[in-house]
């Protein structure tokens, strides 16, 4: 269970709670619709900064995750309590672009991404966004994508990330790939297919032309879902952390910079618990690796590395929302933004969350307020 309410604000930053005017009108306006879908207005919330110390902004950008569910995994058998128009791709696609530029991000990172090709990319690069995008292995058709204004930021470099990665090296030894991927969600005590998920994360870092001295790192990922697979998906955060420090230093040798980071996503993992702490505090808090020595899988015991500190957003800022995944069989957080504390970058506002007892979430998504079965995160960072 998640005790939300009693954790502490990290010191230096608290939220700065308004009466949120935005978001009651969009709420009491939809409340009214049962047929078609609901215009939303995003609300981002300022942050106040209890050092009082003055921070010599020299540009600021929007970055937002969102999940937002891919219609080859939409079927009214897995969302009956969904409203059937509500899941027609016709309808979720426009509702999805709809919020996706009513965000009016500088950088947006997207899970379970499909369609791309056809049916986002060139919308998006119609409103002036250019795009990096990485397609999940095996047969899945979604993937992950940062979507960024070209004429606000430079892409200086990008890496994608593959998890089958982990997976000892004969995994598909005298075996097809699509063999392996029937055995997916079979025989998972073997490692050769219990870390084969097919997952995949991309890296990339930015230049923005308004603040030119400062470069971004950003990571977008999204980890395996199943949570009878909790090493799975802590070895996915190890291997995660380790390539991001590993492309954090190139990019700092390669363009003689400190770079600040950040790592949005889906990481299908709850406040506390193994992933979230091993993110968010490093291997000091993260345990023994009990069941990753046991299923002995060669690639991570070479990752001794120093974690990255990073804070969670959200956490810093207010704590972390009670949910941004909502369904009837489960309803909890498990998207964040973690970003590393530095001297030159530090949030401004946040995107507002509904509370669980909204009308627009009543239910379970998605439905006519929201077309995905999770809720969209985002911040406004400040350079200096």
């Amino acid at each position: 269970m998640l005790a939300l309410g009693s954790r502490f604000l990290r010191p230096g930053l608290r939220l700065q709670r308004g009466s949120s005017p935005q978001h009651r009108h969009c709420i009491a306006t939809a409340a009214s619709m049962v047929s078609k879908p609901f215009v939303w207005t995003p609300n981002f919330i300022p942050v106040e900064h209890d050092d009082n110390s003055e921070f010599p902004e020299t540009g600021s950008f929007r970055v937002v995750s969102y999940n937002i569910l891919a219609q080859v995994y939409v079927k009214s058998s897995l969302f009956p309590h969904s409203p059937s128009l509500c899941l027609k791709w016709k309808t979720r696609s426009e509702q999805v672009l709809s919020r996706l530029l009513s965000l009016d991000a500088d950088l947006l990172c997207l899970q379970e991404l499909d369609e791309f090709e056809s049916f986002y990319k060139p919308l998006l690069e119609s409103r002036g966004y250019s795009s990096i995008y990485v397609q999940r292995s095996g047969k899945k058709r979604d993937g992950c994508g940062i979507i960024y204004k070209a004429k606000w930021c430079q892409l200086l470099k990008q890496q994608f990330l593959d998890y089958n990665d982990i997976a000892p090296d004969e995994t598909t030894a005298g075996r097809t790939s699509e063999s392996v991927e029937e055995e997916n969600d079979r025989d998972v005590s073997d490692p050769r297919v219990r870390f084969r998920r097919n997952c995949v994360g991309i890296f990339s870092a930015f230049r923005f032309h308004h603040a030119p001295s400062n470069i971004v790192v950003i990571a977008n990922t999204h980890l395996y879902w199943d949570p009878a697979l909790q090493d799975v998906k802590l070895a996915q955060a190890k291997y995660l952390l380790a390539k991001l420090l590993q492309f954090e230093k190139e990019i700092s040798q390669e363009f003689n910079s400190n770079p600040v980071v950040l790592v949005a996503g889906d990481f299908n993992s709850t406040p506390g618990d193994r992933v979230y702490n091993y993110i968010t505090s490093g291997r000091r808090n993260s345990g023994p690796d009990i069941e990753l020595s046991s299923f002995k899988v060669p690639d991570l015991e070479s990752l001794k590395v120093p974690a990255i500190p990073l804070d969670s957003l959200y956490a810093a800022a207010q704590g972390e929302p009670a949910f941004t995944n909502c369904t009837p069989d489960f309803t909890g957080t498990l998207d964040y933004i973690f970003f590393s504390p530095s001297a030159s970058m530090r949030p401004k506002t946040i995107l507002e969350v509904p509370r669980p007892d909204a009308p627009d979430v009543k239910g379970g998504l998605p439905n006519h307020f929201h077309p995905s079965d999770h809720l969209p995160i985002g911040a406004d960072f400040s350079l200096s």
